[in-house]
C-alpha cells in the first residue's frame, strides 16, 4: 500500500516570487522524502501580476483529479501558511471538500498548517542574517517579531512566547508585532522601541511567502526605522520537516480503525 500523495497548500500567489517559493518548497519536499507523491496547488483567487507572470497556478481541484487518475485514493493536503487553524481552515476545507465531492473512492485530508512552531527559528535568523548583511548592520539592540495576527487569543499568545524564545537566543529584547490590522503594527512597535531609546531595530518577518501582508508590514518597519526587515521564509529544509510532520499526522487519520 503506497503512502498518501502529499498537497503542499499555498494561497494563490500575487506574483511569481511567492509561487516560485512553493515550488522550491515542494522540490524540497521531494528531495526529503524521494518516495512520496508531492505536488503544489493554490486555493483562493488568481491574482496575476503582469510585471512578474509565471507558470500558471493549478488549483486543489486540478491536483487531485491528476493525483487519482494517476491512481493515488487518499491524498493530503497541508497549508503553507503559519496562520492558526481557525484562520487557515475555512477556505482550505471548503476547497477539500469540493475536491473530494463527485470523486468516488478518493480521500482529501486536509492537514494542519505549519503554524507557529519554534523549529522555524533557525530559518527566520538566516533570513534576518541576510538582511542584516544586505544593510551592512553590525549591531542591534532590539528585535521585533512580525508574523499574520489572528482573532484567536491563543494563536496571539503563540506568536508571543515565540518571539520571547527567540529574543533569548540572541539575548536581545523582543516584542510581537501583527500585519493585519490588530495593533501593534510593525511600524508601532519599532516606533515604541524607539520611544525607549533603542535605535538598532531588526524586524524578523514570520511569513512563508511575500504578499500583501509582508509587503505592508515590510513598508511600515522601514518608514518607522528599522535598520533591517528580513524577507519571508521562503523554502528551507527545516520548513519541509515541519510539513512532512504535519503530513504524518494527518495520512495516520486516513488509517481505518477496526471496530
Amino acid at each position: 500500500m503506497s503512502a498518501p500523495a502529499l498537497i503542499a497548500l499555498a494561497p494563490q500567489c500575487r506574483d511569481e516570487r511567492g509561487a516560485r517559493i512553493v515550488r522550491e518548497t515542494v522540490a524540497a519536499l521531494r528531495r526529503l522524502r524521494p518516495a512520496l507523491r508531492v505536488e503544489p496547488a493554490f486555493v483562493g483567487p488568481a491574482q496575476p501580476d503582469r510585471l512578474h507572470p509565471g507558470p500558471a497556478q493549478p488549483s486543489l481541484g486540478q491536483v487531485v483529479d491528476r493525483l487519482a487518475a494517476r491512481g493515488h485514493t487518499e491524498i493530503v493536503a497541508v497549508p503553507l501558511t503559519v496562520a492558526p487553524a481557525d484562520q487557515a481552515g475555512a477556505d482550505v476545507l471548503a476547497a477539500a471538500e469540493q475536491s473530494a465531492a463527485g470523486r468516488p473512492g478518493v480521500a482529501v485530508r486536509v492537514a494542519d498548517p505549519v503554524g507557529i512552531d519554534s523549529a522555524l527559528l533557525p530559518v527566520l535568523d538566516a533570513r534576518l542574517r541576510d538582511a542584516l548583511r544586505a544593510a551592512r548592520v553590525r549591531e542591534l539592540d532590539a528585535l521585533v517579531l512580525a508574523g499574520p495576527s489572528s482573532t484567536g487569543a491563543r494563536a496571539n499568545t503563540s506568536a508571543a512566547r515565540l518571539a520571547r524564545l527567540w529574543g533569548s537566543r540572541h539575548h536581545l529584547p523582543t516584542s510581537v508585532a501583527f500585519a493585519s490590522t490588530a495593533p501593534p503594527s510593525t511600524g508601532e512597535a519599532v516606533r515604541d522601541w524607539r520611544r525607549q531609546g533603542r535605535r538598532h531595530i531588526a524586524v524578523g518577518s514570520l511569513f512563508i511567502t511575500p504578499g500583501p501582508w509582508y509587503d505592508g508590514a515590510a513598508e511600515l518597519a522601514a518608514e518607522a526605522g528599522a535598520v533591517a526587515v528580513s524577507g519571508p521564509l521562503g523554502a528551507h529544509d527545516e520548513l519541509g520537516r515541519l510539513v512532512l510532520a504535519r503530513y504524518s499526522v494527518a495520512a495516520l487519520r486516513l488509517v481505518p480503525i477496526p471496530v
